[in-house]
């Protein structure tokens, strides 16, 4: 079902896990991909390509304006439009409150807020020019709950809901919607080097569907918040969480 035929996509962290997900995932449904990452997106353009769509990838930093301007040039220089905006890319360390730096403070809220943020600067002009886009933010369940050393990460993602709710009122009126996805913990390769298996198992018992995220349970969520469906739904957040409670 080509749900996004011709739409031109940006993600963002299109380099492996979640973020290559969404990238085969708006493949498989018609669109053009254009993947953005600090690393090579090589093996996802593979994966997109594969799947019969038109892949550009792009290597960059979310957090510097100079990257993002750049990336935005050439993708005007080669489509003269954008429809669909997922800005996956972040960061998550384990840090320790007392053990924390300014400096790694700002880094996480660089990535994570800033980041978004300048995409959706860039972004937004160019989807006005077409009176539509699509634009969405991931971010976490963990901010539902208390876990020690994730202090700057849950402050970020928690920022990403408001920055959703926020952006959504100022474009509402341009045909562009503005919606987040939070998803559960997922074995994503990210998460795998910073958290141990006992950790998937012991946060899928806290869900009614008992076992861990994988990429693949996360993009339909995305899929539906970036589709022509969900043209009346913006400023929300979707959660693709298993039905996760921490209570």
């Amino acid at each position: 079902m080509n749900t996004h035929s011709g739409r031109i996509a940006l993600v963002t962290g299109s380099a492996l896990g979640l973020g290559q997900a969404i990238c085969v995932g708006l493949a498989e449904r018609g669109a053009t991909v254009i993947g953005f990452d600090l690393n090579n997106s090589a093996e996802t353009g593979v994966l997109v390509t594969a799947a019969g769509a038109q892949w550009m990838g792009v290597e960059g930093d979310v957090s510097s304006p100079e990257a993002v301007a750049s990336l935005f040039a050439a993708i005007d220089q080669r489509f003269g439009r954008l429809d669909v905006l997922v800005n996956n890319a972040g960061v998550f360390p384990y840090i320790r409150f007392e053990d924390m730096t300014l400096e790694q403070w700002r880094k996480v809220q660089s990535i994570n807020v800033d980041g978004s943020f300048l995409m959706c600067k860039e972004a937004v002009p160019v989807m006005k020019r077409n009176n539509y886009g699509r634009i969405v933010n991931i971010v976490s369940c963990s901010v539902e709950g208390a876990s020690r050393g994730y202090t700057a990460y849950k402050t970020s993602k928690l920022g990403l809901v408001g920055f959703t709710r926020g952006l959504s009122a100022d474009v509402g009126d341009f045909g562009i919607t503005v919606n987040a996805v939070s998803p559960s913990f997922t074995e994503t390769p990210g998460n795998n080097v910073n958290n141990k298996t006992e950790k998937y198992t012991a946060i899928a018992q806290l869900q009614a569907i008992r076992r861990p995220a994988e990429p693949k349970d996360i993009v339909g969520a995305v899929l539906f918040t970036t589709s022509d469906d969900c043209h009346f739904v913006t400023g929300q957040t979707l959660y693709a969480n298993g039905g996760l409670n921490y209570l």
